[in-house]
């Protein structure tokens, strides 16, 4: 099973709070920025910039998400990979439920 977010990329993920009900982590991923395979439990995704982002699975297969400032997205327990493919640095915060 792929490791923590915050121990696989600390270079793309840090946590701003955390407690028994949730842990917030703020991402930051310039572009062409990857990460090796890690997990999340379930989390809601909210963009603080437009960014376009490439998650690959690991049974390999991959899907591309665009989110502009603002946007918010509900994101089911998943182990990924993470690739800014976008123009711009990406910058997102990520509340995973515990």
């Amino acid at each position: 099973m792929p490791g923590d977010a915050v121990k696989v990329a600390p270079h793309a993920y840090k946590v701003v709070l955390e407690n028994d009900r949730v842990r917030v982590l703020e991402s930051r991923m310039k572009p062409g920025e990857t990460t090796e395979m890690h997990s999340h439990p379930d989390l809601v995704a909210c963009a603080l910039s437009a960014a376009k982002f490439k998650f690959t699975l690991p049974d390999g297969q991959s899907m591309v998400i665009e989110l502009n400032a603002g946007d918010a997205v509900f994101v089911g327990a998943v182990d990924h990979s993470t690739e800014n493919i976008g123009s711009s640095d990406g910058h997102v915060l990520l509340v995973e439920l515990k």
